[in-house]
């Protein structure tokens, strides 16, 4: 297949781009500056431009570009930029498609469990409404621009991605010298739930959907079971043979971290029921196996 693919140069993005590579396709990577090749198209979230060019002959686009949640702190500025990346990109995207003679038959928007709020020790599944803050109302104005592709008939997906351990780069990235250092511990009282995915799975996922037409809607991406920060970091500390013991006190994350502290600390009990229901099989379901992974990557 020919598949154009946004915010190619980030973790899921280039992760996704060398598997479909791999496996013979062939991958447009839309940019932001002037393309350097055939294998590139140039977009402009912003001004809401889109390339035609680069999404003809396309049979899916897997949309992935956002600013990331854990990179600068929360200003008012910042949080626009959060929501701003999300919103406005998946607009242009969404009608550039809609606006084809010849549409593309799939399009995957990378959104997050974010959607769901705090649910604390509830499960939730694909079904469960959204929750409150400032990430979910971004998630809900997210997956809500993406209605122009839906509305022109194509098949359009949001992938709800958790927490991907990976040891390249997201918030896993950052965790793994602290452990590896001998400095991790649980984050505030540890009781709050983590939905987690190896970055295999998620790759795997996500072309599980491309090749899954009967998959539409909302497909949470996350382990079968999640699990506390207290069990996840114990975890660290045993695949890493590094002491778990140095708790952060919430007092301390809220200095830190700012407003974001409030979804570090929140809990997020996800089930991706719908990926589970159409047959698809983790690689990684444990969170240990998933751990032993990204140290191999």
């Amino acid at each position: 297949m020919r598949i154009a693919v946004t915010g190619a140069t980030g973790l899921i993005g280039s992760a996704l781009g060398r598997s479909l590579k791999a496996d013979g396709h062939e991958v447009v990577r839309f940019v932001r500056r002037e393309p350097a090749g055939p294998g590139e198209a140039r977009w402009d979230p912003a001004r809401g431009y889109v390339d035609p060019a680069g999404l003809a002959g396309c049979e899916a686009v897997v949309h992935l570009a956002g600013a990331g949640v854990g990179d600068h702190r929360w200003t008012a500025a910042y949080k626009r930029e959060i929501r701003d990346s999300r919103v406005k990109g998946t607009a242009a995207i969404a009608a550039a498609v809609a606006a084809m003679d010849e549409p593309p038959a799939t399009l995957v928007c990378g959104t997050a469990i974010g959607y769901y709020g705090d649910t604390g020790d509830r499960m939730v599944d694909e079904d469960a409404p959204a929750g409150e803050g400032f990430l979910s109302e971004v998630c809900i104005a997210w997956e809500a621009a993406a209605a122009p592709a839906r509305e022109a008939g194509v098949r359009t997906v949001c992938a709800r991605t958790g927490l991907v351990v990976s040891a390249e780069g997201g918030a896993w990235g950052k965790l793994f010298p602290i452990f590896k250092a001998g400095i991790g511990g649980r984050l505030g009282n540890g009781r709050q739930y983590w939905s987690h995915i190896s970055m295999h799975d998620e790759i795997a996922a996500l072309r599980h959907i491309l090749d899954t037409p009967a998959l539409t809607g909302p497909v949470n991406l996350t382990a079968p079971e999640p699990l506390t920060n207290r069990e996840v970091t114990a975890a660290m500390g045993r695949v890493l043979h590094r002491p778990a013991v140095f708790a952060v006190p919430a007092p301390v994350m809220r200095v830190v971290l700012g407003e974001f502290s409030q979804d570090v600390l929140g809990s997020q009990r996800v089930r991706p029921a719908r990926l589970l229901d159409s047959g698809f099989v983790f690689r990684y379901p444990g969170i240990e196996e998933s751990i032993r992974a990204a140290l191999e990557a």
